[in-house]
């Protein structure tokens, strides 16, 4: 058997992550044969290397080489471009047209992206698949065909197959044997290896001295989770060997290209193999302020609610005057209804209740005050006229100061501005 680390050599495949090593294995011990092999991963892993190790160890390594991006092809022209197409067959079909199954007779086809195949290519590619013979289209003739297949996707196929995107028995066909390609966060011990590689190959390229990573930004690089993979970390180096003056990168630095605040959560889903494999939980930062403004509004409906079960106990007023200010604060802020029970309580059941300033930089105020809970409204008439009272009682004693009166009843003055108009205290 030819010897691991020849094929990553003579392939430039760097790392020796056990899972890596399992799929180079796994595609050195197919290569012999023709049965066809699925490789799974997610994008810019590297599946791309499997097949050329497949072909490059059989015995049609002297025969064509095709790799076919299912993905980049229209769904018009992706049964001519496989299969070839007859003179007149379609408009613009001026002449008779050899596909690639045709042209890869005797060699070996890569088909990326297979599960962006429409369905009616994969009924095709099905035929090929279980016995050799395909149509041009526009014919009626049977075609022979001796190619080995070989396909890659990052497409949860599973999924694709409940959804009615996927042939199940293309499936199962195409995955006579599985190659699982793993992550580059998974591969952290390889991270660094890939780095020097990625900087030695850019050097030469650019004609500029090699990139250094001090012992922070190895640490940096190894704790990123690397959505992009491979492709993402290529990219990085090179960007940074063109910009970069300063030959050794440090971890402030590299935090520059990949910040830490990219790192988004992510979704661990499993792959049909069983791994499990990442993807992005949110597809943009609106979302992700949407989980968080969310979040906020539910903790802060279960502290209204301690709130109103501590005021409505009659046993619990050994409060200090900031709690009790804090309480008014937060169970005021957008509940009319609930801001005058509150303020009733404490005023007539806590006659020696100092309330404190409201400071416009605070930031409870704030967080608390630019959040918008909508409350149902069950104010009673009583409440309101007991409310309006105090309200205007307030203003009168500060001579009509809103902000000091705003403090003496303990709520913010966004509220009281807001209580003046709905009881046409304007004037």
């Amino acid at each position: 058997m030819t010897d691991l680390q020849s094929i990553k050599t003579r392939f430039g495949i760097i790392g020796n992550f056990p899972a890596l090593n399992r799929a180079l294995e796994k595609a050195v011990q197919v290569a012999p044969t023709d049965i066809s092999v699925l490789v799974m991963g997610e994008s810019g892993v590297g599946k791309e290397f499997i097949p050329k190790i497949i072909h490059g160890e059989s015995r049609r390594k002297h025969q064509p080489y095709i790799v076919v991006n299912c993905g980049a092809i229209p769904e018009g022209t992706i049964d001519s471009e496989l299969f070839g197409h007859e003179k007149g067959a379609f408009t613009g079909a001026t002449s008779t047209r050899k596909g690639y199954f045709e042209v890869a007779d005797g060699g070996t086809i890569f088909l990326d992206e297979v599960g962006e195949l429409p369905l009616q290519t994969q009924v095709r590619l099905l035929r090929v698949l279980e016995s050799g013979e395909f149509f041009k289209v526009g014919s009626s003739l049977v075609q022979k065909t001796n190619v080995r297949i070989v396909a890659a996707t990052n497409v949860n196929m599973m999924s694709a197959i409940q959804n009615n995107r996927f042939r199940e028995d293309l499936y199962y066909r195409l995955n006579t044997v599985q190659i699982d390609m793993p992550a580059l966060r998974e591969r952290k011990g390889d991270i660094h290896l890939l780095f020097r590689k990625f900087a030695i190959d850019f050097a030469e390229k650019y004609r500029m001295p090699e990139l250094k990573l001090t012992d922070d930004a190895v640490n940096y690089l190894e704790n990123y989770p690397f959505p992009g993979n491979i492709r993402q970390l290529r990219n990085l180096v090179e960007q940074v060997t063109v910009v970069e003056q300063n030959r050794e990168i440090n971890a402030v630095k590299l935090a520059e290209y990949i910040p830490v605040q990219n790192q988004l959560p992510a979704v661990i889903q499993k792959n049909n193999s069983g791994n499990a494999s990442s993807s992005s939980e949110f597809n943009n930062e609106r979302d992700i302020m949407y989980k968080i403004l969310f979040d906020m509004r539910s903790d802060l409906n279960d502290l209204k609610s301690l709130t109103s079960e501590l005021i409505k106990n009659k046993d619990q007023t050994d409060f200090s005057n900031h709690e009790k200010n804090l309480i008014n604060r937060i169970y005021t802020s957008e509940a009319p209804s609930q801001s005058s029970n509150s303020l009733l309580y404490f005023e007539n059941n806590n006659q020696n209740f100092k309330k404190q300033s409201v400071q416009e930089d605070d930031e409870d105020y704030h967080e608390v005050e630019d959040i918008e809970i909508e409350e149902p409204k069950t104010d009673s008439l009583s409440l309101q006229n007991n409310e309006r009272e105090l309200i205007v009682k307030a203003l009168e004693k500060h001579k009509g100061r809103r902000n000091k009166a705003a403090n003496e009843l303990g709520i913010s003055q966004r509220t009281l501005y807001r209580k003046i108009k709905q009881y046409n205290l304007e004037e």
